[in-house]
């Protein structure tokens, strides 16, 4: 199997240009970007907050980097340290050396992640893809999660035709003139498209081809595992799955687990409901830690 990377050298430096504007532009604070050796590759952290207790650790999801969760640093940081994280694979400044095939690779490399960063048990936060990768983590590695926090997560039940319309739409909405860009958000109910910065950032990473395994859906069994007090946050217009449908889905085969459809949100989530998204990481959080 292949793995992701830049298709030249030219693209990657326009990217890397773009990568560290958006940093210097977005991220609120100081922060310790940390580049970590793993079996699959480099990977790249931003840590900030106090220096001791349990982590909250930031996965994005598919096409995006510890950037796409800048509007949550400054509150999480408040409360705990934070560790957001460039996943391997992903348009990013980890640099990926070896293919993750499947779900068990992904939850591996994080557990060589959070290991190398001597973090024995963390607060994981997943969006989307990441919250694929989460879930994995948790049930290839069971201990090493306080708490879960899914934000409209991958892997729940299959992809439709939906769903890769509304990607391509996006991507092509991310093209258009900054004036049009708020009318086509609507449109496609992709708030996302509203991150000036983010979209010039995607812009650059079209020189960057990602091969990572598809989020296949979990079966029953595995759901029925799933032993870390979990939250799943499901907007109710995603276009990634019926929302009802995969919260009767998880309310049947992991009752423990917490399931809330936030009104009017899309997949995009993390910038349609944001005060939803922080008050489920730090409640979370908090319920863990009385």
């Amino acid at each position: 199997m292949r793995i992701s990377e830049f298709t030249n050298g030219k693209a990657e430096a326009r990217f890397r240009t773009a990568y560290e504007r958006a940093l210097t532009q977005l991220w609120p604070g100081q922060r310790s970007p940390l580049d970590i050796p793993t079996g699959f590759g480099t990977t790249r952290v931003q840590r900030t907050g106090p220096a001791h207790g349990q982590p909250v650790v930031l996965l994005p999801g598919s096409g995006g980097n510890a950037l796409m969760w800048h509007a949550y640093i400054e509150r999480l940081a408040e409360h705990h340290p934070v560790i957001a994280v460039d996943t391997v694979g992903e348009p990013g400044a980890s640099v990926q050396t070896a293919p993750i095939k499947d779900g068990h690779d992904a939850a591996d490399w994080l557990e060589e992640l959070l290991r190398a960063l001597d973090v024995p048990a963390a607060h994981v936060v997943g969006c989307s893809y990441g919250g694929w990768i989460a879930l994995h983590h948790q049930l290839r590695h069971p201990g090493r999660t306080t708490s879960l926090t899914l934000v409209d997560p991958a892997g729940l039940a299959d992809v439709g035709r939906r769903f890769y319309t509304w990607i391509i739409l996006g991507g092509l909405a991310a093209l258009a003139p900054r004036p049009l860009r708020p009318r086509l958000a609507e449109a496609l109910g992709n708030s996302a498209l509203l991150e000036t910065e983010l979209m010039t950032l995607m812009r650059a990473s079209t020189g960057f081809r990602r091969r990572l395994p598809l989020a296949t859906t979990l079966d029953d069994a595995d759901l029925a595992r799933l032993s870390a007090p979990t939250l799943f946050l499901l907007g109710e217009r995603s276009a990634l799955h019926d929302a009802r449908a995969v919260a009767e889905r998880v309310q049947r085969l992991a009752p423990d687990a917490r399931t809330e459809i936030v009104p009017a949100a899309g997949h995009s989530l993390t910038t349609d409901a944001p005060a939803a998204v922080l008050d489920g990481i730090l409640g979370m959080a908090a319920q863990q830690a009385r």
